[in-house]
């Protein structure tokens, strides 16, 4: 076993155009004020960062550890959620995702989903120039409009759906294997990956693919009323990555997981600060370490009701005290005593003449 690394924060949800958040450097710092010792950079915003110039260029990535460092910080992973969703975009969703590229890529969905391929091959030479093991990502979605079967889906229409999302993920992996990077999805509703099944299904289609692993966040589980403990149980050895989300369900007689179509305040099931919902996270550091997860605890804010500095400044310590420091001997060497065969024979009532 060995102790998790953090606490980290994903800087996403953070970064703005005004001081200290419009740059890594004073992002970053401002993190480290916080007690945060990692950074998951979304390497989208060009605000913090340039993927291209990353992936080209070893002394740009040496450049940024060297800054961070001298503020006592480490990149814990790259991350590319919004580029992972454009490589399988289902057509309803043409329009609303189309944010997520750059102009001249928008309303042309061809071009938009080779932009988002370059991206994520960019960011396995860029995780790779960092010295990085792993990076966040989301799968997209092909047959997520189809996720209720009602009506009643036409046959083969799933399986057909992740083979297709298979064969466009498939040199992308590749490509992450060669860096030596894990690549780790998201698990995540709006993705075909977004419980343990999907993952399944997508690993078989890619025949098992080493770096075909999980960003374990148990928020999206909670909401889904799937057992988080268990699921690391389960799953630990493709377990890379982790974001560490709340998130709370309060039954209602008026709505249900699907949400009513209400904006997250009034949802039956909505994420919260840490400390502030219902997931036990005593249990999944303890599961975690258990497991001997090798990867970094990482804050990723989002919470309907509370501010989101407030959000970050109490996530630091929450993180640092549910870190388990791994002990280095047994509680009960003291007890310990050398192997006695004869003792050992007499306790089981074992004779040499037997």
């Amino acid at each position: 076993m060995r102790t998790i690394k953090g606490p980290g924060i994903f800087l996403a949800q953070f970064a703005g155009d005004a001081a200290p958040f419009n740059t890594l450097e004073s992002i970053a710092r401002w993190a480290a004020g916080l007690g945060f010792i990692g950074v998951q950079i979304p390497t989208w915003d060009g605000r913090l960062f340039d993927l291209a110039k990353a992936a080209a260029s070893k002394s740009y990535c040496e450049d940024i550890q060297g800054m961070l460092a001298e503020l006592g910080i480490a990149v814990t992973e790259l991350s590319t959620h919004l580029q992972g969703q454009l490589v399988a975009t289902h057509p309803a969703y043409d329009l609303v995702f189309d944010a997520f590229a750059p102009p001249a890529q928008q309303r042309d969905p061809v071009a938009r989903q080779q932009w988002a391929v370059e991206q994520l091959l960019l960011a396995a030479r860029a995780s790779r120039n960092f010295g990085l093991t792993a990076h966040a990502t989301f799968s997209g979605a092909l047959a997520w409009p189809y996720f209720y079967p009602w009506p009643p889906r036409p046959p083969g229409l799933i399986e057909t759906a992740f083979k297709e999302l298979a064969r466009r993920w498939r040199p992308i992996l590749d490509a992450f294997d060669a860096a030596g990077v894990d690549l780790c999805f998201e698990i995540h509703p709006g993705e075909d990956l977004h419980d343990g099944v999907t993952f399944e299904m997508f690993l078989e289609q890619v025949d098992n693919h080493p770096r075909c692993n999980m960003l374990y966040d148990p928020s999206h589980l909670l909401l889904q009323n799937i057992d988080y403990l268990g699921y690391i149980d389960v799953y630990h050895e493709r377990i890379k990555a982790f974001h560490v989300k709340d998130a709370e369900f309060n039954v209602s007689a008026r709505q249900g997981v699907y949400g009513g179509y209400q904006s997250w305040p009034a949802r039956a099931g909505r994420f919260r600060s840490l400390g502030d919902g219902q997931i036990d996270f005593g249990g999944i550091f303890s599961r975690l370490t258990r497991h001997d997860y090798a990867g970094w605890a990482v804050l990723e804010w989002e919470c309907a009701i509370k501010d989101a500095v407030v959000g970050a400044t109490e996530g630091a310590p929450f993180i640092q005290r549910h870190l388990i420091k791994v002990a280095e001997r047994s509680f009960d060497d003291f007890a310990d005593s050398k192997v006695d065969r004869s003792l050992i024979d007499s306790v089981l009532g074992l004779s040499s003449h037997a």
